[in-house]
């Protein structure tokens, strides 16, 4: 099992009477790569922030290894960071701007050789996947490519952990999609811990080895990707990771749950009967079918997605489904929905 690399121990950040972290607990392991997952203003990026030592927390501690280190600056932190904006050296080539941190600072209390900076940089071009660009104007780089020397430079320090701060937001969809495939790829390479911010949930969901989803300065759920889709603890992450049917509801016990206005098998939860819910359904977990069932209603809209349908169902009783399959009855279709009841999520009711 991977040892603790950080811990954040109830890290609170307060600006102008404004609580952007609310007593944070966060326990970051070697190797791995963990991604802070969340709408604007959530508190991701202060938090990343803190563990780069760029903020000192209001309250709470830090502690890497095993020793606090609040008060330890940036540049004594065995951590690097990339931000969006790469901050390039357009005055120098793609080797000299990889170079240029071990020219400049001391490495084991000692000046770095020539033979050995020339050694670290051409096997992070290996690795970066940039062999044969060493004298390239930085200038003349794809965005992709820009971002890969901004990663070089940033590892070539050997960090024990990189901190990356929406690194794919100014990119393409298709050169995000490849460059998230290429950063799982850098750090299972490197073995360097990776922490993560991004408020896209296709990227931390095809990257990380654990996601951490927050909202309003607080931690809403800790888990590998799987967990986090399949197993939401609350309707903000399920609303939040994919697309989802949520419905206030109420557990009849029993094993059984109304919503929509009608009755479910589900199975076993440790509600109360009349306890009020949220019931949540993934898009995915309903079958159209032309056979009476629970539900019925007509297709209100249809819209091809390339690899299945977004179907709008109107049922009987006024309620709106969306509905993803890879066939479709038509606009207009009367249909029937068919949900299994390990489909039926049901969560705590949000307080307001």
């Amino acid at each position: 099992m991977a040892k603790e690399l950080i811990r954040l121990r109830d890290c609170t950040m307060v600006f102008d009477d404004d609580v952007v972290l609310n007593k944070i607990n966060l326990s970051i392991k070697d190797n791995e790569f963990l991604t802070l997952l969340g709408p604007s203003g959530c508190g991701k990026t202060t938090t990343l922030r803190i563990i780069g030592g760029f903020v000192k927390p209001t309250s709470g501690d830090v502690f890497f290894n095993g020793v606090r280190i609040n008060d330890v600056p940036p540049h004594k932190r065995t951590v690097n960071t990339v931000f969006q904006k790469y901050a390039l050296f357009p005055h120098l080539d793609v080797y000299e701007n990889i170079a240029f941190g071990l020219r400049i600072n001391r490495h084991e209390g000692r000046r770095l050789s020539k033979d050995e900076i020339h050694s670290r940089v051409m096997e992070m071009l290996e690795i970066v996947s940039l062999k044969g660009f060493e004298h390239r104007d930085v200038t003349s780089l794809s965005g992709g490519q820009q971002q890969r020397v901004a990663i070089a430079r940033a590892l070539v320090n050997r960090p024990k952990v990189l901190l990356l701060d929406e690194p794919l937001g100014a990119l393409d969809l298709r050169l995000r999609k490849d460059m998230q495939i290429e950063l799982k790829r850098i750090q299972e390479a490197t073995g360097i811990t990776f922490v993560y911010v991004t408020h896209d949930q296709e990227e931390a969901l095809s990257m990380s080895d654990t996601v951490v989803v927050m909202d309003g300065g607080v931690i809403q759920q800790i888990g590998t990707p799987e967990d986090i889709y399949n197993e939401p603890v609350n309707a903000f992450v399920a609303d939040f990771i994919g697309e989802s049917n949520i419905f206030p509801g109420t557990y009849l016990g029993d094993n059984r749950v109304r919503f929509a206005d009608v009755e479910f098998s589900c199975l076993p939860h440790p509600f109360e009967a009349g306890e009020s819910v949220d019931v949540v359904v993934r898009p995915e977990d309903i079958e159209l079918s032309r056979r009476e069932s629970h539900i019925s209603g007509v297709v209100t809209s249809s819209v091809f997605m390339g690899v299945h349908y977004d179907i709008r169902v109107l049922d009987d009783n006024g309620h709106e489904w969306l509905v993803q399959s890879t066939k479709t009855p038509g606009e207009g279709r009367r249909t029937y929905l068919t949900i299994g009841e390990d489909c039926i999520h049901i969560m705590p009711k949000e307080r307001t």
